[in-house]
Parts: structure tokens; C-alpha cells; sequence
């Protein structure tokens, strides 16, 4: 088995796994209520950092403005869902899909017209922009008044001056975010979600536009010397991690009743790429691996009270600098090949040792 095959393996089989352990032991009553009020917020955050993981990674544009693909995400298809329900479709599944297949294209769509200009720099700048353009997102939600009665939407921008009649519905309240939202988000269709945004990103990693996107990291000149269109495939990269931010965002709105837009700030991006970093540019399963970690470790130390933050932040200096210790990573690189020749040769550690 090639590395490549192995490590996509390892990733669909460590989800896999995942998914059917916490299944069981939810129905079984073992996570509580706290711990599996967290099962979707995990997978929204896993889409998303898989998603910036692409970007960040595989594309090596530092992008900041993954919380704000979010919330066009987790807005949209909070509209979507209230307008279906004021008309009667009140289908789970069908609501589900058509939301997080509506924040998906508005995400992916914005990414687009972003991109545009925003591919154009690079390193500080692009990261300068990206941030601006996700707190310039959360400010004008912030702003946004929208409801919906029998003659359709109304919206009001600053002020709420909706007129709608006695049978409308306002489906955004200004700062107050979303309200009276369809909850219709489960852990299984997180799971399903997490399948797709690792096929399409393996899919697009080991194709010819990976191979590509990731000559245009490593030399972008070089590479647009040999006929590579460096804009179109940091394009590619760019809108792909919006689009995958878009899905997390809608997956993750539909899972409240109500949810603001200052939950999608800054904060939040930082957060995510936090999760990439520590899992590893480029490496999927170490996103996945790291981002359940850290959702899940402030609510295993919450005991703990005013020292869970500062032990949380110890925690994650620690993985630091584990991960970027190079001696650490020659020492499990070289027990690596040690158990590849091990395998190749029919000999086991311990047959070797009795030889010896």
C-alpha cells in the first residue's frame, strides 16, 4: 500500500471508527448530556479546519477568514430553514440537505468573488484581508433584519422596520442572530459530511490540480514557467475551503435554536487554524485527531474551574512543541523504517532481538 493510499486508510478508518464507538456509547447513555451536545459542533469544526487544512496546507495561503464562510454558512441556511417551515416542509432530511447544500454554493460563491482580488497578495496581506473580510461579514449580519409572512421576505438593514402581517415570522434579529430556528442537525449527517470533505479533498490532492496547487506553494514562478495557472488553482484551493467552511457553517446553525453572528468572530478562525497547525499542514488525519481534542479538552477540565483555561493553554505549548520538535520526528520516523524493514524482511522486533 502506498503512502498516499494509507494515509487517506487511515483517515476514513479513524472516523469510521469514531463514529460508530460514539454511537454506542450515546445510545447507551454513557456520554451525558454535556458531552454529546458537543458530537456536532466536533464534525462542524472538523469540516471547517479540514477545509482551511486545504488552504493553509496543501494551497499555503494563510487565510483568516474562515469563521466569517462560516456564518454566510450558518445564516443562509437558518433563512432556508425558516422559510421552508413557514410554508410547511417540516421533512428533517429534506431541510437538512437543501440548507447545507444552500450554505455550501453561498460560501463557495462569496469565496469566488473574494478570491478575485484577495489571490492577488500574498503572506501577510492575504492573511491582513481575509480577517477584514470576516469581521466586515459579522458586522453586517449584525445589522440585518429579516422575517417572512405570506407575501414573502422582508428585510431592513440598521433598523428593524419590518412590516410584516400577524402570520410573518422574523427569521434575523439584528445583533440577536437567528431565532426560532429548525433543529434539525444531528451527529449522523455531521459524520456523512466529514466523508464527503475528505473524499473531495483527497480526490483533489492527489489529482493533477493538487499536484499543481502544490507546485504553486513551493515556487509559484517556477510553476507558472512549465504552464501552470498559479491564479486559477490558488482559486481552486481558495473557494474549495470557503465552500467546506460554508457546509460546517450551516450543519453548525441548524444545530441551535437561536445563534449569533458574534459567535462566527475572529476568535473563532484563530481557533480553527490553531486546530490545522497542531494537526499538521497538509496532513488530514491530524486535523481531525487534533480538532477533537481540543473541542472536547475544555469540557473534560472544566472541573477544574478558573485553571482550565491556563492548563488548556499549557497543553496546546506543549503539543507545539512536540510536533515542531525535530528530534522527536526523526525518533518516530526512524522506528518507522525500522518496522518497515521489520515487515519487509518476515522478522518481528522480538524474532530480531532473539536472533541477536
Amino acid at each position: 500500500m502506498t503512502d498516499k493510499k494509507k494515509m487517506r486508510t487511515v483517515s476514513f478508518a479513524l472516523v469510521i471508527i469514531l463514529f460508530i464507538l460514539l454511537t454506542a456509547a450515546s445510545a447507551a447513555g454513557l456520554l451525558g448530556r454535556k458531552y454529546s451536545a458537543l458530537l456536532v459542533p466536533v464534525c462542524c469544526y472538523i469540516v471547517a479546519a479540514i477545509g482551511l487544512n486545504m488552504n493553509v496546507g496543501i494551497s499555503g495561503e494563510l487565510n483568516l477568514g474562515q469563521a466569517g464562510f462560516m456564518s454566510l454558512g450558518a445564516f443562509s441556511a437558518a433563512i432556508l430553514a425558516g422559510v421552508l417551515n413557514f410554508h410547511g416542509v417540516t421533512n428533517s432530511f429534506v431541510v437538512l440537505v437543501l440548507c447545507i447544500i444552500l450554505g455550501t454554493l453561498v460560501a463557495g460563491f462569496l469565496g469566488w468573488l473574494m478570491s478575485i482580488p484577495v489571490l492577488k497578495l500574498q503572506g501577510d496581506y492575504l492573511a491582513i484581508v481575509t480577517l477584514a473580510f470576516g469581521q466586515i461579514i459579522v458586522n453586517i449580519i449584525n445589522n440585518i433584519y429579516l422575517g417572512v409572512d405570506n407575501s414573502g421576505l422582508h428585510f431592513s438593514f440598521i433598523d428593524n422596520t419590518l412590516s410584516m402581517g400577524s402570520e410573518g415570522t422574523l427569521l434575523i434579529s439584528g445583533p440577536m442572530g437567528a431565532t426560532g430556528v429548525q433543529t434539525v442537525s444531528n451527529f449522523t449527517a455531521g459524520f456523512v459530511l466529514i466523508i464527503i470533505s475528505l473524499i473531495i479533498v483527497y480526490n483533489i490532492m492527489y489529482s493533477r490540480n493538487g499536484r499543481a496547487i502544490m507546485a504553486c506553494r513551493d515556487n509559484r514562478i517556477a510553476a507558472s514557467t512549465i504552464g501552470i495557472n498559479a491564479a486559477a488553482e490558488k482559486t481552486l484551493a481558495f473557494v474549495l475551503s470557503a465552500a467546506l467552511a460554508g457546509a460546517a457553517g450551516a450543519l453548525y446553525g441548524l444545530n441551535y435554536s437561536s445563534f449569533a453572528a458574534t459567535k462566527f468572530d475572529f476568535n473563532l478562525s484563530i481557533l480553527i487554524l490553531v486546530y490545522v497547525v497542531l494537526g499538521g499542514l497538509g496532513n488530514m488525519t491530524g486535523t481531525i485527531i487534533a480538532t477533537t481534542v481540543l473541542v472536547v479538552l475544555p469540557e473534560v477540565l472544566r472541573f477544574l474551574s478558573v485553571y482550565r483555561m491556563l492548563i488548556y493553554a499549557v497543553v496546546l505549548i506543549v503539543i507545539m512543541i512536540v510536533t515542531n520538535n525535530q528530534s522527536i520526528r526523526l525518533w518516530f520516523e526512524e522506528r518507522s523504517r525500522r518496522n518497515r524493514d521489520g515487515k519487509k524482511s518476515g522478522k518481528g522486533p522480538g524474532k530480531e532481538a532473539q536472533n541477536a
